[in-house]
């Protein structure tokens, strides 16, 4: 039996090392670091290009990475198409390749939506002249959900130093259906770098799938962060601006304990100023179980000491997820917080802070270069 103890010795060493290299390769559980600056080294180590990833991501991307399509879009000539519309269009049905839409600086007036049937659709501008992508429907137009400026409804879509606006006036407590989305990310796998959101209520409807925001700012009164997504939100500015009535950041919509489903910001920014000395609550229960973290964020002053709200229903107040970790600035202060918010501890929050949050090892991969 002696002869044999080198072989075995040898392969067991062959397994620790192979073990050792699962475990280095998978980046779903190392946290976001505590300190800022150490953001984008966090990101660049855990979110790696795609040839540094073969064999490790979705199948599905992987084989439409491999061989991506770009389409130009310039208003005034000078690309495949003028228009946003028209170069959606073109992607046929049953997409399986990664459409790469190189948009020209300008102002695009059209209201887009990027069917189920065209996965891997990426909107790309230059961050030094950001195409703006605009129109202002309405839900009393389309109905709240589909009032969107960009109503994108397919998997794996990708924007990159875009604006997406609404135009529609701002809700006056008066008007129905005045709510008016510029953004739904109502398919999974959705990466947003550098984007620009602005609207008023329900600018963003984060829905339905796994999704990832770096570097962004998203703008509203009431509610304009709301849906039922599993979302990272990674330093991004979240601007709170005036309005006549309440004012909300986030309504998530978990219904019930299955829906395995929140929103996490992580080093975000609460900005802005409610008006007329009101104060921004960072969420409300406006479904029974809503489930929110936020984590390392600055909060000005902007920011109900309060900081939550059971929507007028007290008996869902053991039932939703308002938590907070190692926040700062005057409207982070834990002593004013109701009673069924969490102050949440290193390892509460560390679920919120990974990328296993959104299974991103398997599928985010860094902005596009053009």
């Amino acid at each position: 039996m002696a002869r044999y103890l080198p072989l075995i010795s040898f392969k067991y060493a062959i397994l620790a090392i192979l073990l050792a290299a699962i475990t280095v390769s998978s980046d779903d559980n190392t946290p976001i670091p505590e300190s800022e600056s150490g953001i984008q080294a966090w990101f660049n180590a855990n979110v790696k290009p795609l040839a540094s990833r073969k064999g490790t991501l979705n199948s599905s991307l992987e084989a439409a990475e491999a061989n991506p399509k770009i389409i130009k879009v310039r208003q005034n000539g000078g690309g495949d198409f003028k228009t946003i519309t028209d170069a959606v269009k073109s992607i046929p049905s049953g997409n399986k390749q990664r459409v790469i839409l190189d948009i020209g600086a300008g102002t695009y007036n059209e209201k887009v939506i990027i069917p189920r049937d065209k996965p891997f659709v990426s909107f790309i501008g230059q961050p030094n002249s950001m195409p703006t992508l605009q129109y202002g429907g309405t839900a009393a137009q389309y109905g709240t959900v589909f009032s969107a400026t960009l109503q994108v409804e397919s998997d794996f879509f990708v924007a990159s130093n875009m604006i997406f606006k609404n135009t529609a006036p701002k809700p006056d407590g008066k008007r129905k259906g005045a709510q008016a989305l510029a953004l739904r990310t109502g398919g999974s796998m959705a990466a947003l770098y550098n984007v620009k959101m602005y609207g008023f209520q329900d600018t963003l409807c984060d829905d339905r799938g796994y999704h990832f925001f770096k570097d962004c700012y998203i703008e509203g009164t009431v509610d304009f962060i709301f849906g039922s997504g599993k979302s990272i939100y990674l330093n991004t500015e979240l601007r709170v601006l005036a309005a006549n009535e309440l004012t909300v950041i986030t309504a998530h919509a978990r219904q019930k304990d299955s829906e395995d489903i929140g929103f996490s910001f992580v080093h975000c920014q609460v900005t802005g100023n409610a008006g007329n000395g009101k104060k921004a609550l960072l969420g409300r229960a406006w479904m029974e179980m809503p489930r929110v973290v936020f984590a390392y964020s600055s909060m000005s002053e902007v920011v109900d000491p309060k900081g939550w709200s059971s929507n007028d229903h007290p008996e869902r107040e053991g039932k939703v997820f308002f938590g907070e970790y190692k926040n700062t600035g005057p409207g982070a202060a834990p002593s004013g917080r109701v009673k069924y918010s969490k102050q949440l501890s290193a390892g509460d929050v560390k679920p919120y802070t990974t990328l296993g949050f959104i299974k991103g090892s398997s599928w985010l991969l860094p902005p596009p270069k053009l």
